[in-house]
């Protein structure tokens, strides 16, 4: 994990003060403990708080290409640029050191925003053409890696995260009511607002050119569309599909051990996780570094079946006990997110990653598995709501559905309520299908 910031005039003309880029990347120093660099041109300011992992000597930022026309600060990482560099090496292109980041900066150089398609990773990065007097912003596929900006007739201002924005007193801090209506239904502010007016999040698979004071957004992938009226969307058999399934996620896991620092994973003990942790082990000799995290609170507490897993597998495994008090925690928290954001693993995952630091850089986890594969109720809640609709109405199929908003609300969100569930469900299966799914997820609703 890395920071980027800056700051470019609609111009292109001027310098940017050097001490705001050094405001900004000390809010980010969290981010990049490592390293931190800085460039300052006629128009444009870019600076990089750094996170080692690959090339750790050579790899500074930020980072220009042979003549220095190109300027770029990066954060993430590409998994295939080995590959990426014997092309761009082929076709004349000069190398002075072994970093993921002047790959991208070469890559943009030999084919623009087209090449954002051939990069395999997760990224958030700056590209400052001194000639064009541009400034070109991308984000990666699912949006892993943050990109916040604002933006005004007179000069674009961007960075990793808010707190660091917000060090630019030039930036509309004035709350957006719209965002705090997304906030109370979701829980968090989705792209591209933010809590503020004039701020934006550069939404995932998407580039923005800045130039002359005019910032266009394109976005540059969507996930591909699938029919499925027949209920399957691929010709092969389950028994293939399966095998493709476990040679990619083979394939992904192998690229993300790419790195020139320790690598360890988060180990819960429940399927995501374990799966991760198990193809980890069988692409390496050593025992691979897993941990978790448990809490003084029995029924928070899954230490057991992350510990089973270890011994199954033969992990090198650690376990740290904390308490769930978060008194002292929030304000911190609340400081790296820098808008209302109310997802409680949040805490969890702070704890564990603090603790994982002293003996690993870089930790894999099966975070998204849930979402890949259907792991959540509301993907179950999805099919039976299908066979609901299917019931005749002269059956009784209207009666029950309208039963839904007679039914008054439990007084807990979160409790096991009965009535709660079935309330939720009939509001869930009777609405329309495009935003149905969308609404299971709904913290407070207009009703």
């Amino acid at each position: 994990m890395c920071g980027i910031a800056g700051k470019v005039h609609a111009s292109g003309r001027g310098r940017i003060e050097e001490g705001l880029l050094r405001s900004m990347c000390d809010a980010l120093v969290h981010r990049g403990p490592d390293d931190v660099g800085y460039f300052t041109g006629e128009g444009a300011g870019l600076g990089m708080r750094r996170l080692q992992v690959i090339d750790l000597k050579t790899g500074g930022q930020p980072m220009s290409n042979e003549d220095g026309t190109l300027w770029i600060v990066f954060n993430g990482e590409i998994y295939n640029y080995r590959e990426l560099r014997r092309e761009l090496q082929a076709a004349g292109h000069v190398f002075r050191t072994d970093s993921d980041t002047e790959v991208i900066v070469h890559l943009f150089e030999d084919r623009g925003a087209a090449g954002l398609q051939l990069l395999q990773g997760m990224f958030a990065f700056a590209v400052w053409d001194t000639q064009k007097r541009s400034l070109f912003l991308a984000r990666d596929r699912l949006g892993k890696k943050p990109l916040y900006y604002a933006c005004s007739g007179r000069a674009l201002t961007f960075a990793s995260e808010l707190t660091a924005l917000l060090c630019d007193d030039t930036v509309d801090t004035a709350v957006d009511p719209r965002s705090i209506d997304e906030y109370l239904t979701y829980l968090f502010v989705p792209h591209p607002r933010t809590i503020y007016q004039g701020v934006s999040k550069l939404p995932p698979g998407s580039h923005a050119v800045y130039e002359d004071g005019t910032l266009s957004v394109e976005r540059y992938w969507q996930p591909p569309h699938f029919d499925g009226a027949d209920g399957r969307i691929d010709d092969r058999t389950d028994e293939e599909l399966v095998k493709e399934l476990d040679s990619l996620l083979r394939e992904a896991v192998q690229s993300r051990l790419l790195a020139d620092v320790p690598v360890g994973a988060f180990l819960s003990g429940g399927l995501d996780s374990s799966l991760i942790v198990a193809m980890m082990q069988k692409a390496v000799s050593d025992p691979v570094r897993t941990f978790s995290i448990g809490f003084a609170e029995s029924s928070f507490n899954e230490l057991e079946h992350a510990r089973s897993v270890s011994e199954a597998l033969g992990t090198e495994h650690a376990e740290f006990v904390v308490s769930y008090d978060v008194q002292d925690l929030l304000p911190r928290m609340l400081d790296h997110f820098g808008e209302p954001f109310a997802d409680s693993s949040a805490i969890p995952t702070y704890h564990l990653s603090k603790a994982t630091r002293s003996a690993v850089t870089v930790a894999l986890s099966g975070d998204g598995g849930d979402e890949v594969f259907g792991g959540y109720r509301r993907y179950r809640a999805r099919a039976l709501a299908d066979l609901f609709n299917r019931w005749p109405a002269s059956m009784g199929r209207d009666v029950v559905a309208g039963m839904a908003g007679r039914m008054r609300e439990p007084a807990t969100y979160y409790g096991r309520s009965v009535r709660k569930k079935v309330k939720r469900f009939l509001e869930f299966a009777t609405a329309v299908r495009e935003t149905s799914n969308t609404s299971w997820a709904f913290f407070l609703t207009r009703r």
